[in-house]
């Protein structure tokens, strides 16, 4: 047994309710997994600065020993869970969250190469004890999050997967007793593992795409739990049981889809760069699926978001379209509420305490931005500094911010800064 409440658990609770799945997990401030505990960036912290000083908000430490890599944020009990590089391996590090220590260090596989940066990309996820993680080479890894003792470990390629061309860079869900991942292939899209051994559980053998670079979400629709997930063919539910398919939606990808599905009620969106757009659609008692946005009016291409992530906060979605800028697009009609181009670059985005936190992948910038439907109102801005000399020439500051504990931590690589924002 352990310390959290499992994400479908905390989604089942929350749909009986009558809640948003925004609003599905416990308030507690730690990060505990990618996009944090209901996987939406949705951060339950408060009472956080509402403007920063000048030069940005004081900075409490900085760790220079993270090695390259793009890989995230997990925090939990204290301890900061992030991946990057080290003596020719991929390596899972912990650091005291609060002193920027380093606790221990892991290794994980072979280094995922890459002309865009080496390392990992995706996030690790914590649950009670445990902390699991999937590297580059599609190595997953579990250990115990106190002492860094391994566990057990498992391929991708043993699930009949085969690494991605930007390599895995897959968050991995745990609900409950099952690790779920996607090593995609003829052996099933996505596999449920056992937590405590690794041992495969179920294959969603109806489905055999490839892996992309999207997370699963965990949802609850007309009652029903499931995981969604997308390749670069479709976006589908499928059952926490068996990984039986419930439903799926074409939705074609072009040369990478990755930002996480969103599901609100019975509605799904999801998202992609290069060209493609968005897709919004309600899944029906019966499974049968049913277009939310006109596509005849072009609401698809208005968030073509790349990599940064967009956030659903009440009724509205916020994040980085290509070729519009900050965008703010309506949920249930796909219109487009207002764009800012000029202020920002393109990068990711974090909520926190009514504001948005928006990184220009670029030059390091970080805005304060009120949340809001009226309009971009930026309140703060720093520069991120120092950056690192080691990043890809073709790589840029790609790491999404996390918010937890009245701390905003960001990485650039080897470099990961923490700040008091409380």
């Amino acid at each position: 047994m352990n310390g959290s409440l499992h994400p479908l658990r905390a989604a089942v609770l929350c749909a009986l309710a009558g809640l948003q799945l925004h609003a599905q997990s416990p308030a507690t401030p730690d990060w505990p997994q990618w996009r944090g505990s209901s996987r939406d960036d949705l951060s339950k912290e408060s009472g956080l600065l509402k403007k920063w000083p000048e030069n940005g908000p004081n900075k409490l430490w900085s760790y220079t020993q993270a090695g390259k890599g793009y890989s995230g944020f997990a925090i939990s009990k204290g301890r900061l869970f992030t991946m990057g590089t080290r003596d020719q391996n991929e390596v899972l590090l912990c650091v005291d969250a609060e002193k920027g220590t380093e606790l221990w260090a892991a290794k994980l596989g072979s280094i995922l190469e890459n002309k865009w940066g080496d390392g990992p990309r995706g996030t690790p996820t914590v649950d009670g004890d445990q902390v699991f993680t999937l590297g580059g080479d599609g190595t997953l890894v579990a250990f115990h999050a106190g002492t860094g003792k391994e566990l057990w470990r498992v391929t991708m390629q043993s699930l009949g997967g085969k690494t991605p061309g930007w390599g895995y860079t897959e968050s991995v869900l745990v609900d409950g007793q099952l690790v779920i991942c996607t090593p995609g292939g003829p052996q099933g899209t996505v596999a449920a593992l056992n937590r405590a051994t690794g041992k495969t559980v179920w294959q969603s053998k109806e489905i055999t795409f490839g892996a992309h670079y999207s997370s699963i979400v965990p949802a609850v629709i007309h009652g029903e739990p499931q995981y969604v997930q997308r390749t670069m063919e479709s976006v589908f539910g499928i059952a926490p049981k068996d990984g039986r398919v419930l439903w799926k939606q074409t939705y074609p990808g072009k040369t990478a889809v990755i930002p996480t599905p969103i599901v609100s009620g019975n509605q799904v969106y999801v998202t992609a760069g290069y060209g493609v757009g968005c897709l919004s659609f309600t899944v029906e008692k019966d499974h049968s699926v049913k277009m939310a946005y006109d596509e005849t009016a072009s609401t698809e291409k208005v968030m073509k978001n790349h990599h940064g992530g967009v956030i659903l906060l009440d009724g509205h979605l916020y994040g980085y379209s290509d070729g519009l800028g900050w965008i703010c697009q309506d949920f249930k009609t796909g219109k487009l509420v207002w764009q800012e181009r000029q202020k920002l670059g393109k990068g990711a985005i974090a909520y926190a305490d009514g504001h948005f936190y928006c990184l220009d992948e670029s030059n390091g910038n970080l805005a304060l931005v009120e949340a809001t439907p009226k309009g971009w109102n930026e309140v703060s801005r720093f520069k991120l500094d120092p950056q690192t000399t080691i990043r890809s020439p073709q790589g840029r500051i790609w790491t999404h911010p996390v918010i937890s504990h009245g701390r905003l931590y960001l990485r650039d690589q080897e470099l990961v800064h923490c700040y008091a924002v409380k």
